[in-house]
């Protein structure tokens, strides 16, 4: 059993993000014989196998961020109720979002994050759902339920939520003198002094420009046109600096592997680093993580059916399926991050209970702001991101 996780909260905020993940090459195919983007229908199924369990379709593909469940849960569902499951991931919300634009109709259920959530009801991407229809919803925590970018959850269930701030490397940073502030992701005079051991930032455009805002005393949600000029810059005099752009595996490949000694992160890619450099025998690790004290954004990652799906009471099924509390737990074992199932908390180990870096308090979630839907301001956003990822 692990020790209780020493997971430092700087000035009280902290970050609710995403996730990892690494986009797939292509929508899940249902079978030979179907091809490529069609989908098999309800009316292809499995016996029943009790009787509140639906007709379920052959195959059910899912879309999500990559390291974000425990995929044993994969194998269960699929050795009891005979569906097998193609999974996908992707890396941001925003390679979602063109996957699906693209043309990829063969997927089912997706896992996008709040603000994605409310674009893609409007742009008609997301099935409306009847949650009398997940009986499992009856678990989650009031506190998530009815999310502003999507009220009466009429089209999305939560699936986990979390932080985001900076992992950082013991040894390079004294951990009784972290680093606090969003400067040391963004100041040249700061990054000079530790930019040859790597530093690593999120591949998330609404990350690391939301980062940059936040340094400069703006809402993470701003669509003024002067403030994401100077956050363009702001990010533009840091990345020279910076090693990578990584938001797909960089706990494992980067901190984990110590090729870096600072990286912008979500909470639960932290604690996996954490955990994995944990020395028990020191009460130790290699890796730690802050948050900054100029602000910090919250974040919820939800279960959504696609308006496309052919397979909606397959999708249902699964969903609810996920939402068991001893499932629900085990993906927050897995993964580190915070769940909304308040039925789960009995199952999710004592550690990460414990940790105010994993469920911050009450305190703190009072400090903390989410992203939003940007509406046309996304253009700009658009633009601001091909000026930094092309320069």
């Amino acid at each position: 059993m692990k020790k209780k996780l020493w997971f430092l909260l700087v000035f009280g905020l902290i970050l609710l993000v995403a996730c990892s993940g690494g986009p797939g090459g292509g929508p899940a195919t249902e079978s030979e014989d179907e091809g490529e983007g069609t989908a098999a229908t309800e009316s292809e199924t499995s016996e029943e196998t009790a009787d509140t369990t639906p007709q379920l379709a052959d195959q059910l593909n899912v879309y999500n961020w990559s390291d974000y469940i425990d995929e044993e849960l994969l194998t269960q569902y699929e050795e009891e109720y005979g569906v097998q499951i193609t999974y996908d991931t992707f890396a941001s919300n925003e390679d979602l979002l063109a996957k699906l634009q693209a043309g990829a109709t063969g997927y089912d259920v997706i896992v996008p994050s709040d603000y994605m959530v409310s674009q893609m009801i409007e742009l008609g991407l997301l099935a409306e759902i009847d949650t009398a229809d997940i009986p499992n919803f009856a678990n989650i925590s009031d506190d998530f339920k009815n999310a502003p970018f999507d009220p009466g959850n009429q089209h999305c269930v939560p699936y986990q939520w979390g932080t985001t701030g900076l992992a950082y490397r013991a040894g390079q940073f004294d951990t009784a003198s972290p680093p606090d502030s969003w400067a040391y992701l963004f100041d040249p005079t700061m990054l000079e002094n530790y930019a040859d051991g790597g530093i690593n930032v999120l591949n998330d455009q609404r990350e690391l420009i939301g980062a940059a805002l936040f340094y400069l005393g703006h809402s993470p949600n701003s669509t003024d046109e002067a403030e994401l000029i100077e956050a363009r810059d702001l990010i533009l005099a840091a990345k020279p600096f910076w090693k990578t752009f990584n938001s797909e595996d960089y706990d494992d490949t980067l901190l984990i592997a110590d090729e870096v000694v600072l990286s912008h992160s979500w909470s639960g890619d932290a604690a996996n680093a954490h955990w994995n450099t944990y020395n028990e025998e020191t009460d130790e690790s290699n890796w730690y993580y802050a948050i900054p004290q100029e602000g910090a954004v919250k974040w919820m990652d939800n279960l959504c059916i696609t308006s496309f799906s052919e397979r909606k009471e397959t999708a249902l099924h699964f969903i609810n399926f996920l939402l068991d509390a001893e499932n629900g737990a085990a993906i927050t074992n897995f993964t580190y991050y915070a769940s909304p199932n308040e039925a789960a908390r009995e199952f999710i180990n004592e550690d990460i209970l414990g940790d105010p870096g994993i469920y911050p308090s009450d305190e703190v979630l009072a400090k903390l702001q989410w992203l939003t839907d940007l509406g046309d301001g996304v253009f700009l956003w658009d633009e601001v991101w091909t000026a930094i990822k092309g320069q």
